[in-house]
């Protein structure tokens, strides 16, 4: 039997996780929406599949309609991307309210399908979403677990390199704490190959890259308003 994701929330980060899962061609997938988007997981997902000829994955691709979980039992992993997203000038923690009942109702309709899945959690804001599905799962910590840091030391590495025309291939980086403006990027601790960062780069241009890492998201979303 094949492994199975679900990602419940087809909107862009949704979708796009999807497409990365399929190329890596891992689990057949499932996209799950609310009510509200009716058939739209339905058509993304067959679109994806339709790509597997082309771009060469066997992935199975499926989308609910109407918000329905039936289809998404017994998933090795279920990611939550859901919820309300940042607009400009809004913090992470401003979305507390609306994306704490988002989790709440995936969690009552995805956990009984999947008691054994391990949870992935997108939605901002990231570090208090992933404990409230922690809290509410009563999983085991290692199977509720949340992106952001990863994705911050990839920020920083695209900045670096973006800087210095290195490949990012040969840029290591490494940043700690929540998600949010307050995330501690450890420049003492990355390099270039091997180089410290500070060896490397004028100190007024690193600490660009530092406040940059720290407002990527929020740069993302005033670009995109």
């Amino acid at each position: 039997m094949r492994n199975k994701i679900s990602l419940i929330g087809a909107g862009n980060v949704g979708a796009s996780c999807a497409l990365w899962l399929a190329q890596a061609n891992i689990a057949d997938l499932v996209l799950v929406d609310i009510p509200q988007a009716e058939t739209m997981p339905v058509g993304k997902a067959l679109d994806l599949l339709q790509a597997g000829p082309i771009v060469g994955y066997d992935a199975h691709v499926s989308g609910t309609a109407n918000g329905s979980y039936d289809g998404t039992e017994n998933s090795d992993i279920v990611i939550i991307t859901g919820g309300l997203p940042r607009k400009p000038g809004m913090s992470r923690e401003d979305l507390v309210g609306a994306n704490q009942q988002v989790i709440t109702n995936v969690i009552d309709q995805a956990l009984p399908r999947s008691p054994n899945a391990i949870f992935i959690i997108v939605t901002n804001p990231l570090d208090t979403m992933a404990y409230l599905a922690l809290k509410m799962t009563k999983l085991p910590r290692n199977r509720v677990i949340g992106q952001a840091g990863i994705l911050d030391s990839a920020r920083m590495r695209a900045f670096v390199a973006l800087e210095t025309g290195v490949s990012v291939e040969n840029i290591h980086c490494y940043v700690l704490g929540g998600h949010g403006d307050e995330m501690v990027p450890l420049t003492r601790h990355s390099n270039i190959a091997g180089i410290p960062l500070k060896d490397y780069i004028p100190a007024d241009k690193l600490e660009a890259i530092v406040n940059r890492t720290r407002k990527g998201g929020g740069e993302i979303v005033n670009l995109l308003k």
